[in-house]
């Protein structure tokens, strides 16, 4: 997978998933509906401020809440490239994988600010502020979850599965 660089937007602990997509726009799974509405509760404008490649830095415990998968497809549809957190709740870990959303574990992120441009380097596994010359480690993505994200999701990798094997 290639390096991520974009530019940081900043939400709190406990960022749910109502927050990131409000229960009120469940009635589609269509991932561009799901993007006009993401983060509206924590941040009205944020789907009209957000650019594709943009990196969300975020505090403990990001995605906490229902196990719904529509909150990391409609922020991968808003154009999210990464996010940045300490600590995501287990179930949005998993279903962003699943989604081909990268997110990764860095107990510093909140040292990193809005407007700062970082860039997330894969193969070192270091995240560099470019911003402020900083450069931090990530825990490693474990080599499973480097394929769903390199293939774009779990049903991608099941597609090139299945291919493989027939």
């Amino acid at each position: 997978m290639d390096n991520i660089t974009g530019n940081v937007w900043t939400f709190g602990d406990n960022i749910d998933t109502d927050l990131i997509i409000a229960a009120r726009y469940l009635n589609s799974s269509d991932p561009q509906h799901l993007a006009k509405y993401v983060m509206e509760d924590a941040d009205p404008s944020f789907a009209k401020k957000v650019k594709k490649g943009d990196i969300i830095v975020a505090g403990e415990n990001f995605g906490c809440g229902s196990s719904r998968e529509h909150a990391p497809i409609a922020l991968k549809a808003a154009g999210i490239s990464a996010i940045i957190a300490p600590t995501f709740a287990r179930i949005f870990y998993r279903n962003s994988f699943n989604m081909g959303l990268p997110i990764f574990e860095l107990k510093e992120a909140s040292e990193i600010k809005e407007t700062d441009s970082v860039t997330i380097k894969l193969d070192d596994g270091e995240i560099v502020n470019n911003t402020t010359n900083k450069t931090y480690k990530f825990t490693p993505i474990p080599p499973f979850m480097q394929e769903l994200l390199t293939t774009g999701g779990l049903m991608e990798f099941a597609k090139k599965e299945a291919k493989e094997n027939n």
